[in-house]
């Protein structure tokens, strides 16, 4: 099974605390690694968590607050010292990417690694594609330009059934069209059915990211049947009125997106800096959708393990 691997790195808010790091995440689809957001300190919490520098290829920004990107050119800094290879691409706001190159022509000189900007705008947009995944922005309500990231595995190739090529007597050389679906032409001209000698690949995974916003039918929209979906929740449901005025999230809110998208797991996370324990929080929100779950600086989520 492809590696499909959510690592925590920082799930705070704003506001510095003892207990949580600012945002940041890292998701290892077979072993290349894409940061989401990068609140300072996410290069010590790659380091505490064992990912390689060298495998990070991508930064995905949500929106220019500090917490989300105060990180980067601290981050470019270690992997130049690490003499990472190859580049980084980083998708940001115009604004961001201007911010970033001029920091980094600061600070980085002679870099072993080139830097790349993909300049994104709010909406919904594909900013990214490889043979693996696509990632498509959301669109969140903020008080800033800001989205949230959709990650979707593409469909996966077929799995060869032993005993039927076999009995078939299908060559060697067809089994990558069979994988890829094709049905086996035998050289009589008799068509063998993909589906008598293949097996079903492993369901494609959908991921969905979405901090900061407050609520929001438009996000329930675009995740609407993600397997996982990570919300912001930043407050409990008593504090509602001071999560729309700040346009952030309760507990509750996370939880109805949720259960409204139908969506199969989810994660909360950007937690004020009030709470000493998240657990209001869960209870919260798995009274409205009992298939919840809290973030934690360290913790790693296999995606594929629904």
């Amino acid at each position: 099974m492809a590696k499909l691997e959510l690592n925590i790195l920082g799930c705070g808010s704003a506001t510095p605390t003892l207990r949580h790091q600012p945002s940041a995440q890292v998701l290892n689809v077979r072993d290349n690694l894409m940061m989401i957001d990068c609140g300072e300190g996410s290069q010590l919490m790659m380091r505490r968590m064992k990912l390689k520098f060298s495998r990070l290829s991508n930064i995905f920004v949500s929106h220019l607050h500090g917490d989300h990107c105060f990180g980067i050119p601290g981050l470019i800094s270690t992997l130049a010292l690490h003499e990472k290879t190859g580049s980084v691409t980083i998708h940001t706001f115009a604004d961001g990417a201007e911010w970033l190159d001029r920091t980094i022509r600061q600070f980085c000189h002679e870099l072993p690694f080139e830097v790349r900007f993909n300049v994104i705008k709010t909406g919904s947009h594909l900013i990214y594609e490889d043979n693996a995944i696509t990632v498509t922005t959301i669109p969140l309500r903020h008080r800033v330009p800001t989205v949230g990231f959709l990650f979707a595995e593409k469909p996966k190739l077929r799995h060869i059934n032993p005993e039927m090529v076999v009995s078939h007597h299908v060559p060697q050389w067809a089994m990558h069209s069979l994988r890829a679906g094709q049905d086996f032409i035998t050289p009589e001209g008799n068509v063998i059915p993909n589906s008598l000698l293949t097996l079903d690949p492993e369901p494609c995974i959908t991921y969905a990211y979405c901090s900061d916003t407050t609520f929001s039918r438009r996000v329930i929209s675009a995740v609407t049947g993600v397997d996982w979906l990570y919300h912001e929740a930043t407050y409990d449901n008593e504090l509602h009125a001071k999560a729309r005025k700040r346009f952030h999230s309760t507990a509750g809110e996370a939880a109805t997106v949720a259960r409204e998208a139908g969506v199969k797991r989810l994660i909360l996370g950007h937690f004020s800096k009030r709470y000493l324990s998240e657990e209001l929080l869960l209870q919260q929100a798995r009274d409205i959708f009992p298939d919840t779950i809290l973030a934690d600086e360290g913790l790693t989520l296999d995606l594929n393990a629904l």
